[in-house]
């Protein structure tokens, strides 16, 4: 896996990062977007598209976030693929740059 996923894409769920990718590895759940390890191609598109700074490269993903290495692999099974952009939810900004939005997430 190139790329993850990681907390504060958690009820931001900006979708500005599936328009860029070439791929198509983004994976859409209720509140909340993974990278399919097994398409992602390391092109480094999305990373810079992210408004919530919520995309890693797996070598830079800080220490208190590696389990969603493993989320993002389950979840990318179980979620349909999302190829266009979508508005953010309305309550978006109050949640970007929230701390510990785990227990938000909803599979």
């Amino acid at each position: 896996m190139a790329y993850v996923v990681t907390d504060n894409c958690i009820r931001c769920k900006y979708t500005d990062c599936v328009e860029v990718c070439p791929v198509d590895c983004f994976h859409e759940g209720p509140n909340f977007l993974v990278i399919d390890p097994e398409e992602c191609i390391d092109c480094t598109l999305c990373v810079p598209e992210c408004p919530a700074n919520a995309i890693y490269p797996v070598d830079e993903l800080p220490e208190n976030m590696t389990h969603f290495i493993a989320l993002n692999e389950e979840l990318a099974q179980a979620w349909p693929v999302l190829t266009e952009r979508k508005s953010a939810p309305d309550d978006a900004e109050q949640w970007d740059g929230k701390a510990d939005k785990l227990q938000y997430l909803e599979k």
